[in-house]
């Protein structure tokens, strides 16, 4: 089951991290300023900020086996609608409609976490699981990027359709779910206790990392003189690099009593990451990678230990809805981020969008450090 809950997750961000890494390709083919790109990664984080409450619930109402089973078919068609897109207006549809697909894999994966895994496994399941969207970055900045090189982005985006309609399939493996579905609630959770807080700490952290993913391999190519080949292999490399912070550092957390006592030195690290890719300008494009590589395990890190933090301390009723709330706040930041930094790498230049990726980091750890502070007082 490990393995379809990483490919749940990974799915359901590879059309953001393909945007990233075949930036340069999609510019040159649909015409526009850079700030477009933003405008379509914004749009499938939109739909997920705002469907995320509500799908929260509806896990727990519907069941989590078929929500899995969903959330595939859901990946399925936005990939094939972005691989079949010739004009940008059907891209924007096709991200999107992953945006749904977005909103329904944490709380999907969280609750089958705790439904079926022991709790001794749970930290580092929950670890691969959240890696799995690293997957998705080092998929998009390697093996499908040189893919598309070699025969054209369509064929694969085209091909990771296929694997998400084979993965719809291959959740018959999982054991039904215990009960039948029920009809939804339509209400929205509001955000409250330690989920209130991560909602507004991943609110800041994604607004970041979301920059990052996005304008990384463009920045390279654009200022640091980098071909698209080796640009597009910085969004690999900050994958593999996710992959090993977040598996690493939710194991960490799992042994702890407050996952959450992380989250505020690694939103540190990813302020000197950001700072790094920053100086990379004026000092080296050397920088750059280790700026990528800090990111990926720091900033990329502290998402799946505030997911570790949801599945260790909240009642079992309540995984799937804080999840969703947690989830909310990162889908908001993503679509603030990209946006937002692409207007101002435009209108002035990376080293002011750039600045503002550090301080967005620098905020997450003000908010993480102040929740942290105030619930040692009241213990």
């Amino acid at each position: 089951m490990t393995g379809l809950l990483i490919t749940a997750m990974t799915l359901s961000m590879l059309p953001l991290f393909l945007l990233g890494a075949l930036g340069p390709r999609l510019i040159g083919e649909f015409g526009g300023a850079t700030s477009r790109l933003g405008f379509l990664v914004a749009a499938g984080f939109a739909v997920a900020a705002v469907l995320s409450p509500l799908v929260g619930p509806a896990v727990t109402a519907i069941g989590a086996r078929r929500c899995l089973c969903a959330g595939f078919l859901v990946s399925a068609v936005a990939l094939a609608l972005f691989a079949t897109a010739h004009r940008y207006a059907l891209l924007v549809v096709a991200i999107a409609l992953s945006g749904l697909a977005q909103a329904m894999a944490n709380p999907t994966t969280n609750q089958l976490i705790a439904a079926c895994i022991p709790l001794d496994r749970r930290g580092a399941v929950a670890g691969w699981k959240q890696s799995g969207v690293q997957f998705g970055a080092f998929l998009a900045g390697l093996p499908l990027a040189a893919l598309a090189s070699a025969t054209g982005w369509r064929t694969a985006v085209g091909l990771s359709a296929a694997v998400a309609l084979g993965a719809a399939l291959l959740t018959t493996a999982i054991a039904k779910d215990a009960v039948p579905p029920r009809f939804p609630p339509l209400t929205v959770p509001r955000p409250d206790g330690d989920a209130a807080w991560m909602c507004g700490f991943s609110v800041f952290l994604g607004a970041g990392v979301s920059a990052i993913n996005t304008y990384i391999a463009l920045y390279a190519g654009v200022r640091l003189g980098l071909s698209a080949t080796v640009a597009s292999a910085l969004v690999a490399g900050l994958g593999v690099a996710g992959i090993a912070g977040r598996v690493g550092w939710t194991r960490r957390s799992a042994a702890l009593s407050s996952p959450a006592v992380l989250l505020p030195p690694l939103a540190f690290g990813s302020a000197l990451a950001a700072a790094a890719i920053l100086l990379a300008d004026p000092v080296g494009s050397w920088l750059v990678w280790l700026g990528a590589l800090g990111i990926g395990g720091c900033a990329v890190a502290a998402n799946a230990v505030s997911m570790m933090t949801v599945i260790a301390t909240a009642p079992a009723h309540r995984i799937g809805r804080d999840s969703a709330v947690v989830s909310a706040g990162f889908f908001a930041g993503f679509v603030v981020g990209p946006t937002l930094f692409g207007a101002l790498a435009q209108q002035h230049g990376y080293v002011l969008a750039w600045s503002t990726v550090i301080a967005e980091f620098l905020a997450a750890a003000l908010v993480a450090g102040w929740w942290q502070w105030r619930a040692e007082r009241v213990r």
